[in-house]
């Protein structure tokens, strides 16, 4: 009896293109569990974060576990999820890449112990004001923002000094809205208040955020600028209104001004002369 081959089945050949697609998006998820961690204060449960991502538990978890793995996240001890340190040693590369942080904080200090009040250092990262250095003053009653808390444009010190830096058309394309959230009834809600509030900034050299977003806060700030005068940063003073009066809020905001300045210099930077005008280094 004659033998017969028996057939031989192939596996059929994957496309390149599917391999790719899925590790984009597997790449994208876990971006996005990252972000949604790090906007969370002390962690989320599996459950919290596959509702926010929209995504099934099982997948989440597969994310979570991987995360996990490499450092980026890390399990608590009440079955919350929170940022891993590999994550905040990623995170902070930026700012030692920039060598922001580092060479801002001296100037905070100084500013501190001149002002009496605390000091701040935010950059602006999707359309808000991102708090990533801080001197506290050493008063009981004191301004504290948890690094990397995020404040509106429109609505802190440091958010509208940084849109001062920019065009009018720059800021207006930044803000991206025609009306903004209210905090409290000083908060400016339109683009052309904004605007207004922006000319003024510039003529004067600082920003005020006149207790717009926080009842009883009052904050004086100003930008600091790279080498083509684009708003790399800002500093500011917070602190109580009842603390920070109108009558000291000149003096402050001078300090802050030549603080911003005089960092800006430091960094390489666009010299500002005098309130309004820009010099290169």
């Amino acid at each position: 009896m004659p033998l017969r081959s028996r057939p031989t089945h192939t596996k059929r050949p994957v496309p390149r293109g599917s391999d790719k697609a899925a590790h984009t998006q597997a790449l994208s998820r876990g971006l996005a569990v990252l972000d949604a961690l790090a906007a969370t204060d002390g962690g989320a449960t599996l459950t919290a974060l596959a509702e926010r991502l929209k995504l099934p538990a099982p997948t989440a978890h597969r994310l979570l576990a991987t995360l996990e793995a490499s450092g980026y996240v890390r399990a608590g001890p009440k079955g919350e999820w929170q940022m891993g340190v590999r994550a905040f040693r990623a995170g902070s590369a930026f700012l030692a890449h920039r060598n922001l942080a580092v060479q801002a904080y001296p100037y905070l200090r100084d500013l501190m112990d001149r002002a009496g009040e605390t000091a701040n250092l935010a950059v602006m990262e999707a359309g808000e004001a991102v708090f990533v250095e801080q001197v506290q003053c050493r008063e009981l009653m004191r301004m504290s923002a948890k690094l990397g808390s995020r404040a509106p444009l429109h609505a802190s010190g440091v958010g509208k000094a940084m849109l001062a830096a920019l065009s009018d058309h720059e800021a207006q394309a930044t803000l991206g809205k025609r009306e903004f959230p209210q905090f409290t009834s000083r908060t400016l809600i339109t683009v052309d208040r904004v605007l207004e509030e922006l000319a003024a900034i510039r003529a004067r050299g600082f920003a005020i955020d006149d207790e717009e977003h926080a009842a009883g806060l009052r904050c004086v700030a100003a930008s600091v600028v790279d080498e083509h005068g684009q708003p790399w940063a800002a500093v500011s003073l917070a602190g109580p209104s009842a603390r920070m009066t109108p009558e000291r809020v000149p003096a402050l905001g001078e300090l802050v001004r030549t603080t911003a300045r005089d960092l800006t210099q430091a960094l390489g930077g666009m010299r500002q002369s005098s309130p309004g005008t820009k010099e290169r280094p």
